[in-house]
């Protein structure tokens, strides 16, 4: 198969899936297994991608042109591959998930569920997989549209408050600050094409570098950095599969995968680097990182927990950017990585101690690791990972960051990395601590194990057992990504 076809059918097996969610809507068995043979198919579509192309980049694949220098394009370098990787992968398994976690919960709109789910992959392989920033801007906003209704689901006024909220902010930072930005690149640069060593260099100068950064940073609201992060706690009324979709696979990636997109092909690092615009991005990035963990020890609610730590470790991304050395790049690369598994994990453990125990907060978690020893012991390589220590997939991309502060002699930058990890520890490990070594007067010595059902425990041991694997392949992982660093 040819790549252009396999980046087509990339976005548009998902399409299908979602038809056939609403064709077959009262067959849930036929409806939930075509979903996941789309899932597989995808999946399928980009490692063709992967095997045609290796880490290279291709030739251009313009479908239409909107006026000159602007195209309705597709294109394979590294880091989109691996994000399509990443997104499709996973999908699999959150649809498994999903499915479990939605019929053991009795929720209610399966059909209109998954195939929002689907159409929200879709414009996750278009974002992967633009070849400019026209292109992907009509498929981040897509994205945006389109879990729109996945965090509204269960219809409550909460859910309602909640999707508004995510909506409005989304939605506002885009018309606010990116369009402005967008518009501002096309018109000094007469291009908005994605290529390497940036497009801008000789074009702007000045304090209007680091005001156009500015626009691009805080329009790009997905990457939730403060103060436009509202969003992502508010999103958490919704399904615990949505919350695995928003944090892991697609929304906040997207975000971030975006941010690093512009850095490296719309600016160039070297820019960034000689013309020090980033400098202020990375004490809000810093910022970020210290308040949202500050935060998170405060949640009781164990959700609202994980997704202050979302929020707090997506900024080590915007901080690697910032950096504008090559090993904080390769690390923000590497973090999209390590953080999508691990943090699927923790929230697909959240969900799966809910459907068992319908407890949502951590003072309720007494005990409980005792009869769901399978997803606690998951809750705590997921929470390892994303604290950093070995043999787990994060403790690579810390390193790469701590590496990339040091190159660029930032050692406040480096200090907050460090201190983030000991905060990491104060707000996970007595999730864990609790499920385990706590008394609860309700769970006898003798208590039988109650897990969540099969398909609901299953995903996030798997994801687990992936954050030990990328340890190991963390190097491969760096390989691949270097060509977006090198001359």
């Amino acid at each position: 198969m040819e790549t252009n076809t396999a980046i087509v059918l990339s976005m548009l097996i998902p399409l299908v899936a979602m038809v056939s969610n609403l064709l077959f809507a009262a067959r849930p068995n036929l409806r939930d297994g075509l979903t996941l043979l789309a899932a597989i198919s995808t999946f399928a579509s980009v490692l063709v991608i992967l095997v045609n192309e290796g880490n290279g980049t291709t030739q251009t694949m313009a479908l239409f042109t909107v006026m000159p220098g602007l195209d309705f394009a597709f294109s394979v370098e590294p880091l989109g591959l691996l994000f399509a990787i990443l997104a499709s992968g996973l999908w699999i398994l959150t649809h498994i998930y999903g499915v479990g976690y939605m019929r053991a919960n009795k929720e209610e709109h399966h059909p209109r569920f998954f195939a929002a789910f689907s159409v929200a992959i879709a414009s996750v392989m278009g974002i992967a997989f633009a070849a400019n920033m026209f292109t992907l801007f009509l498929f981040y906003e897509l994205l945006t549209l389109t879990t729109y209704p996945l965090v509204a689901h269960k219809g409550t006024p909460e859910a309602i408050r909640g999707a508004r909220t995510y909506m409005g902010i989304l939605m506002g930072t885009s018309i606010s600050f990116q369009i402005i930005a967008i518009v501002w690149t096309y018109t000094i640069a007469g291009t908005l094409d994605f290529t390497k060593g940036g497009i801008l260099e000789g074009h702007i100068a000045g304090g209007a570098v680091a005001l156009l950064l500015a626009l691009y940073a805080f329009g790009i609201g997905k990457a939730a950095l403060m103060p436009f992060h509202r969003w992502l706690p508010a999103a958490m009324v919704a399904p615990t599969p949505v919350s695995a979709l928003l944090h892991a696979v697609a929304v906040v990636k997207a975000g971030a995968f975006t941010l690093l997109k512009v850095g490296i092909y719309i600016f160039g690092i070297d820019f960034l680097a000689s013309s020090g615009a980033s400098v202020w991005l990375m004490w809000v990035a810093a910022f970020t990182i210290m308040a949202a963990s500050v935060i998170a020890l405060t949640k009781d609610n164990l959700k609202a927990r994980l997704a202050y730590s979302t929020i707090s470790q997506l900024a080590y991304i915007t901080l690697g950017l910032a950096l504008a050395t090559s090993m904080g790049v390769l690390g923000a690369g590497l973090q999209i990585v390590m953080h999508a598994v691990a943090k699927i994990t923790l929230f697909m453990c959240a969900g799966s101690i809910y459907v068992a125990t319908h407890k949502t907060n951590v003072s309720q978690l007494n005990g409980l690791g005792r009869i769901m020893p399978i997803t606690f012991g998951a809750f705590l390589i997921g929470a390892l990972s994303i604290i950093g220590l070995p043999p787990f997939g994060g403790s690579w991309s810390k390193w790469l960051l701590l590496m990339g502060a040091a190159d660029a002699k930032q050692w406040v930058m480096f200090a907050v990395l460090m201190i983030s990890s000991l905060m990491n520890i104060a707000y996970l490990l007595p999730i864990v601590a609790r499920g385990f070594f706590r008394n609860n007067p309700e769970i006898g010595k003798d208590a039988v194990r109650a897990e969540a059902p099969f398909l609901v425990w299953l995903p996030p041991a798997l994801t687990a057992t992936g954050t030990i694997l990328l340890f190991f392949y963390a190097g491969s992982i760096v390989s691949f990504l270097s060509p977006i660093v090198s001359q």
